[in-house]
């Protein structure tokens, strides 16, 4: 009776499936085709005891970026009684099965997305027969065979996505049938043969991808002849040779160019004609054996961000027209561009390339500019191997250098014995970073649809299988393009190299993430020994180490160790930017020494004299020699003890174990600090209770520095300069001022900075030094905010700094803005970075619960940073006595402005109205959100970013300046005193 019992149900169960509570019913036969389907792809969580197209769970999901998880259905058909299957979206499952046969069985679908997932075997031809479908994709699976001919039947397709499988042969010629096409993705496969003659009818093509295949033949003249509704067009690493056709003037819609790594014929600008392009944004011809100069022409790529024509053979001057685009980066390095480097190029912020040129004159004497990347630019003049914008730079010592280890991207660490020196070089676009031991790296290139912060990649969970040393291989650095290490000072000899590789942006396993192929090519003083290396492939798995050794002849004291993409492998698997030469370790050495060797001293070694039964002359000398120094020995243990010990304490606090990681800093002598600062009767860039901070002159490096000298007599102890060291040496931004060295000897306490030109921020609001225009005002702001984003949450540790005010923010030549001062700063863990005991900061600046309790937070480097952000709006000091009580608080007086709907009134009236007020509006209520009396209603600082750069409404506050509650306890739970975005606005409650 049981049995029968649920016989029936289950009859009831799929009868009531065809029937929807509206009265439409989804036919039989698509339910049992869902369950076919589902079968066949691995999906196992479909719940057939709902209705698919009631939209319920399983079955309709919110999809993002990445993931979907939705079957849609029509109901209108049959006076909205019949319901069809119209879409399977089935994104970032992890499916592991095949592709189904049956799609027929689903008359009405219209698109089918499997991206990213795990599915293997080959497309069904079957699929040719679904003629409704307008879009596939296949993005990252594991897709074998060729494309089926019977796709061409699909007349109504508009999509075909097929990047990132497996697949080969050639394209079939049918294809060119395909006359409502607008995506064609066929990017990161094996396909190969010539594009096919027939492709030229193709014409309402938008994209077309064929990067990283083995395509041969030239590029075919119907692309940018026939294509005329094309907007982008990705070919690089495709096999396709040159030259490049030249560009139909009727492309008005061609916003992106990307080709790279072409072989065959030259191509000169006069055969391109692409200067009739209105609305390109990208123009990337890298490695496409240009020849010739740069047009004049170019000019008019009024809409272009990223221009990038590196590693071809041009030649000639910089033509000065390219001042009038509107790019963000310019990659103009490896050619053979000749003459200076234009001013205008000198003085830009906007990153630009110029490191492997011929100029006669770069107008600089270091090999980094502001923005732009000179390393290597002018034409070599001597056989040193140190090329000219280092030599003033790099004193080499008087016995050559025989080791060189480097944890690339990582901290110092040792690892069997051997010490591999960190390598904090700051991340981001083509960056050139020289250590001052005598290495350095450039790196190239930018990562196109870039979904990370930077290039210097940390794992330090991931436990990696490797054949011992893995703390090596939880950092990496990587680079979009090229990157390049320099080793300077050896002696010539032949070096052994081996290169630490480990692959830790897959994972292994039956998912979508260990399906991404990062390939590319190892050059060792010039000459390529590895091409399309795949660190998965060469150790066995991701999270696998590797060792490749090679052999390396130095014949004028420096080793170049190049790695280069050229366009192979897969770009976006597990997600977008995921690409370019990775390099977790580089150890080299000379095999006549070995690690820890050094050479015997050439004096001490001969044999010992015999035995005398009596004194000599000499011996008596000695003996008189020796109580002399054993008299002046013991004073000299009472005159250290008086003297040296504050020597010691900081030594103990500064350089214990526990700080040593990750330090980088140069120890001068006090005579060393003397000869920089003129005996310290030089320039005084500031004077303080704190100390003197004299201008310098450091002669091996070839710049000037800020010495900080500590007056004994400041409050600013042992500790305070302990942490200021500490902190700071840890910390790579570009938005910090950069700690070059310190001193402690003889009772002195002296920090070396690098100079900043036009000295600190409140010089220039409050002292007239220079009226600074909006635009600079703006982006001091957003430099500051970069800054303590930095501190808050992208290092290993929280910083709090504590000291956030006008004064501690310095302006580099190119009014670059800098934070510095951490002699109040604190480095704490993530986890505990809601609060740190003892009252620290300046009245004006202080929140109110420190003022209460002394605790500090990272709200409360917030609150500080709210009140910057209202003086440089304003142009007024936090605290003005002079004014009357009620405008004496800048916060105060801003917050009655917002209330009485007058908030325009208090920009700073030396602008005389020449400002942004959209930007002027969005500091003043971004400055009033951080100094919000709750600390739990302020925003992080990665919420303000977000409001700066548009991306996030602004805040609504309340009209009245709320008053400052405490609690008894300050909760540990940052988060959640942030208020959350939502789609129109964000709202601030009382």
């Amino acid at each position: 009776m049981f049995i029968h019992r649920l016989l029936f149900a289950s009859i009831f169960i799929v009868c009531c499936l065809t029937t929807l509570t509206n009265g439409a019913s989804l036919p039989n036969g698509e339910v049992e085709a869902l369950r076919s389907i589902g079968n066949t792809l691995g999906k196992t969580d479909w719940n057939f005891n709902i209705n698919p197209c009631d939209q319920g769970d399983t079955w309709l999901n919110q999809s993002t970026r990445y993931y979907a998880n939705n079957v849609t259905c029509d109901c209108s058909f049959n006076n909205n009684t019949t319901c069809h299957v119209t879409h399977i979206l089935l994104k970032s499952q992890n499916l592991s099965g095949t592709l189904p046969l049956n799609l027929t069985s689903l008359p009405f679908l219209q698109e089918i997305d499997l991206t990213r997932n795990y599915l293997s075997g080959t497309i069904p031809s079957e699929w040719g027969s679904a003629t409704r479908l307008v879009g596939i994709s296949l993005f990252g699976n594991r897709l074998t065979g060729p494309i089926p001919v019977e796709l061409a039947n699909l007349r109504n397709l508009t999509s075909l996505i097929l990047d990132n499988n497996g697949l080969s042969g050639t394209l079939p010629a049918a294809l060119g049938s395909l006359s409502k096409i607008e995506r064609l993705h066929l990017s990161s496969n094996y396909f190969t043969g010539k594009i096919p003659e027939t492709f030229a009818s193709l014409t309402s093509l938008k994209e077309f991808r064929i990067s990283d295949n083995n395509f041969t033949g030239q590029i075919p003249d119907l692309i940018f002849q026939n294509w005329t509704n094309l907007k982008a067009i990705y070919m690089e690493g495709s096999g396709l040779s040159g030259p490049i056709p030249s560009i139909n003037a009727t492309l008005h819609n061609l916003t992106y160019i990307i080709i790279s790594d072409l072989n065959g014929a030259d191509t000169t600008f006069s055969q391109l004609l692409i200067a009739t392009l209105p609305k390109l944004k990208s123009l990337m011809l890298r490695s496409c054996n240009l020849i010739g100069e740069i047009p004049i022409s170019f000019g008019t790529f009024t809409s272009i961000k990223i221009l990038d024509l590196s590693f071809n053979r041009l030649s000639g001057k910089i033509p000065d027209v390219l001042s009038n685009l509107n790019f963000d980066n310019m990659f103009l390095n490896g050619n053979n561009f000749n003459g200076s480097v234009p001013q205008w190029i000198l003085k830009t912020r906007e990153k630009v390339d110029l490191s492997y040129n011929n100029f006669t004159n770069t107008g600089v004497s270091d090999c980094r500019q502001n923005s732009v990347n000179l390393f290597s630019s002018i034409a070599r003049v001597n056989n040193t191997g140190i090329v000219p914008c280092l030599t003033s730079q790099i004193t080499c010592p008087s016995e050559p250098l025989h080791f060189v280890h480097i944890n690339c991207g990582g901290r110092k660490i040792t690892v069997n014995g051997i010490t591999y020196e960190a390598d904090f070089g700051q991340a981001g676009t083509s960056t050139f970073y020289r250590s001052i031991t005598n290495w350095a790296f450039s790196s190239t290139g930018t990562f196109l649809n870039d979904d990370r912060p930077d290039d210097v990649l940390d794992l330090e969970s991931r436990q990696l299988s490797s054949n011992g040393g893995n703390e090596l291989y939880t950092d990496a650095r990587v680079s979009p393009s090229s990157l390049t290490y320099y080793a300077f000072c050896l002696a010539n000899a032949t070096y052994n190299v081996s290169l630490h590789f480990a692959e830790i942006q897959f994972t292994n396993g039956e998912t979508y993430s260990s399906l991404g192929r990062r390939m590319f090519d190892i050059y060792i003083q010039g000459e390529r020994e590895k091409q399309d290396f795949n660190i998965v492939v060469a150790a066995g798995g991701a999270g696998l180490s590797r060792v490749e050794r090679f052999n390396a002849n130095v014949t004028d004291g420096t080793l170049e160790i190049h790695f280069r993409w050229a366009g192979k492998g897969t770009t976006s698997l597990p997600e977008r930017s995921i690409y370019g030469p990775l390099i977790s370790g580089i150890s080299i050495f000379n095999p006549v020494y070995k690690p820890g060797y050094k050479p015997p001293s050439k004096s001490g070694s001969g044999p010992l004299p015999k035995k005398v039964d009596r004194i000599s002359t000499a011996a008596m000398a000695g003996i008189v020699a020796g109580a002399t120094f054993a008299t002046f020995f013991i004073v000299g243990i009472f005159w250290w003890n008086c003297c040296y010990k504050l020597d010691d304490e900081i030594s103990d606090v500064l350089f214990g174990d526990e700080f040593q990681n990750g330090m980088e800093l140069r120890k001068f002598s006090l005579v060393q600090i003397a000869k920089m600062t003129n005996n310290f009767k030089g320039e005084k860039l500031g004077e303080g209770g704190f100390g003197v901070v004299y201008k310098g002159y450091l002669r091996d490096l070839d710049t000037y520095v800020a010495v900080k000298r500590i007056s004994k007599a400041s409050k600013q102890g042992i500790k305070e300069y302990a942490s200021e060291v500490k902190i700071i040496s840890r910390s790579r931004h570009k938005n910090l001022v950069k700690l070059i060295g310190q001193c402690h000897e003889k009772g002195e306490l002296i920090l070396v900075y690098e100079f900043m030109a036009n000295g600190s921020l409140d010089s220039h609001l409050f002292k007239g030094k220079t009226l600074l225009t909006w635009e600079v005002r703006f982006k001091i702001v957003q430099d500051l905010a970069s800054a303590l984003f930095y501190l808050h949450e992208e290092g290993d540790h929280c910083v709090l700094h504590r000291d956030i005010k006008a004064s501690n923010i310095m302006l580099d030549s190119s009014f670059n803005a800098k934070l510095g001062d951490f002699g109040l700063a604190r480095l704490v863990d993530h986890a505990k970075a809601s609060q740190t005991t003892h009252l620290a900061g300046t009245m004006g600046y202080l929140a109110p619960e420190c003022v209460s309790s002394g605790k500090a937070s990272k709200e409360s480097d917030v609150y500080s940073f709210g009140v910057v952000a209202l003086e440089i709006a304003c142009g007024r000091r936090s605290i003005e006595p002079k004014y009357e009580e009620s405008q004496a608080s800048l916060v105060a007086w801003v917050w009655s402005a917002y209330g009485s709907q007058q908030l325009p009134d208090v920009a700073d009236p030396k602008l005389c109205m020449n400002f942004d007020a959209k930007q002027m509006e969005c500091l003043l209520m971004v400055g009033l959100w951080c100094v919000h009396p709750d600390q739990h209603l302020r925003p992080s600082i990665r919420q303000t970013i977000q409001v700066f750069n548009f991306e996030a409404p602004l805040p609504k506050l309340p009209g009245r300046r709320p008053n400052p509650t405490y609690d008894a306890q300050i909760t540990s739970e940052i988060e959640a005193s942030e208020p959350c975005f939502s789609s129109m606005s964000i709202t601030v409650p009382r």
